[in-house]
């Protein structure tokens, strides 16, 4: 009888710990995800598909592209890793000073961008939808709204901080439900004061700032807990904020490309006809719908693990957990990818066709939708595998990749937006997402970090044979007249339903009879 080495056996401890993790993490974040479902839907309802939901998308963009480049994207992959180190080989009281020192310095940094931005509201705008430039009533909507939303990026990042120093101590639930609360409050602010405004859109904006507050106040409760809630302190020469800047600079492009890409898009989308950013809006919810639950959940349970294995020299472990997250991304996003293309219009149909949104606008949004479709597995691979070079503390490999991706955006949004309009901008970003997933694959690869002696060719060909059986049932139920756009909705929910049911039945039980999970389980 073989016995399993020390390394095997601490292997499969931790990857029972990251499935359990990943599975709370998934459930917030699935949580949040039907919450903003609930969100758009309202927005759909309420607002449509037109220039002040345009105005107010691109408004809310410009705060959240930042917060997603600064406080969730290039930060977190920064400050992670440089914490954990610190929490292994320093005292309590210096990683305290560490979270003393970052959140000071970031606070203050994001203060004054605050303050640039409202004072320069309309000037950002103009940068980020020069196509509102020609409609003067749009662009000052959006303006207004840049003002009123722009407190929500240092509130926001805050909130990015405690929820990485949260993790580094496994504790995941605070930081994951944190989304929750921008939706109830969104959804509140829709239904509850939108009507009473002269210009009902800015309900939404008032939400935003509220929710971002009241998401940071979450946090702090759980960062005391774990003696982590210290007074901010401006120390902008700290060893360890130094070495966070360090990393940071270059993580923004690397780990963020994704973003940039779809800001792109909405510069680009700008110029099109009214209702072209809100269809990207709507289609890109949707997309994000599998890449929350399941990719970026994935992500950020094994960034403070391969950090660690990266301190204790573990190499082989190290691989196992990127072997780990790069399953069970495929595992789940192959399905989630084939359902988003089958399904583009009934899916839009049933969640958005109501009120505002007209029959266009599902037909409109399906179109992008489709598109990103194509590419949800390379978002998230994309997020699993660039933990594989920031918790190394390597930010310049994907710095040259994360360029090389933005030049196939720019390049593929341009050639591709004059026969496909906003469609084509989708296609874009995926072609992009595509190209980064690969090279990054690549370069731990050839590097030597990652090292897989798993049968990925048995494991992929099940797989895609268990997707090709979920299709063909799918492919059998569906009608060849468009009946979604037909009926109130819950005939179109029941239609969905039945659809969803059957196709992950079949998947289900394909992968079963194929003892994929099981495997898989077994193993962590």
């Amino acid at each position: 009888m073989s016995e399993e080495s020390p390394q095997s056996n601490r292997s499969s401890q931790s990857n029972r710990s990251l499935l359990k993790s990943t599975g709370v993490v998934s459930a917030m974040t699935m949580l949040s995800r039907i919450l903003g479902l609930v969100r758009d839907i309202v927005f759909a309802t309420f607002f449509g598909a037109g220039s002040s939901t345009d105005a107010f998308f691109v408004a809310f963009k410009i705060p959240n592209f930042f917060r997603r480049l600064v406080g969730e994207g290039a930060f977190a992959q920064a400050f992670v890793p440089v914490l954990t180190h610190y929490q292994q080989t320093k005292s309590d009281l210096e990683v305290r000073a560490l979270v003393a020192a970052t959140s000071g310095t970031l606070g203050a940094l994001l203060l004054l961008v605050m303050l640039v931005g409202i004072v320069a509201a309309p000037v950002w705008i103009w940068l980020f939808a020069p196509g509102f430039h020609q409609m003067p009533e749009k662009m000052r909507l959006a303006s207004d709204l840049l003002q009123l939303t722009f407190p929500y990026l240092p509130c926001i990042a805050l909130v990015a901080l405690c929820g990485s120093a949260l993790n580094t101590k496994q504790h995941f639930f605070a930081p994951a439900i944190s989304p929750v609360i921008l939706n109830v409050v969104l959804i509140t602010a829709a239904m509850g004061f939108s009507k009473q405004l002269e210009q009902p859109v800015m309900a939404l904006g008032w939400g935003v700032v509220i929710a971002g507050c009241l998401q940071l106040a979450l946090q702090l409760p759980f960062m005391a807990n774990h003696n982590l809630l210290v007074l901010p302190k401006w120390q902008w020469s700290h060893p360890g904020v130094v070495r966070i800047r360090e990393l940071m600079l270059p993580a923004i492009f690397g780990v963020s490309v994704s973003q940039i890409n779809m800001l792109l898009d909405t510069v680009l989308a700008s110029f099109l006809a009214d209702g072209s950013v809100s269809w990207l809006y709507y289609a890109d919810r949707l997309m994000e719908l599998p890449l929350g639950v399941f990719g970026i959940a994935i992500a950020t349970v094994i960034l403070p693990k391969l950090s660690k294995d990266h301190v204790s020299e573990s190499p082989e472990v190290f691989s196992k957990t990127l072997d780990w997250g790069l399953q069970w991304v495929l595992l789940l996003g192959m399905p989630a990818a084939a359902a988003l293309i089958l399904l583009a219009e009934p899916i839009i149909a049933c969640l958005f066709y109501r009120g505002a949104f007209e029959e266009n606008d599902v037909m409109q949004s399906a179109a992008a939708l489709r598109a990103y479709g194509v590419g949800v597995l390379a978002f998230m691979l994309v997020k699993v595998l660039a933990p594989g070079f920031f918790a190394r503390q390597d930010t310049k490999t994907p710095v040259g990749i994360a360029v090389k991706a933005m030049v196939v955006n720019m390049v593929f949004s341009l050639l591709l937006i004059w026969p496909l309009a906003h469609a084509g901008l989708a296609l874009g970003t995926v072609l992009a997402a595509i190209c980064n997933a690969v090279l990054l694959w690549r370069g731990l690869v050839t590097s030597g970090v990652y090292q897989s002696d798993f049968a990925w060719p048995v494991f992929l060909t099940k797989l895609v044979g268990a997707c090709i059986l979920m299709l063909l049932a799918l492919w059998w139920l569906f009608p060849e007249e468009p009946v979604w756009l037909l009926g109130d909705v819950w005939a179109r929910a029941f239609l969905m339903a039945r659809w969803v049911i059957v196709g992950l039945a079949v998947y289900l039980l394909t992968l079963y009879l194929l003892r994929i999970p099981q495997q898989l389980i077994a193993k962590a």
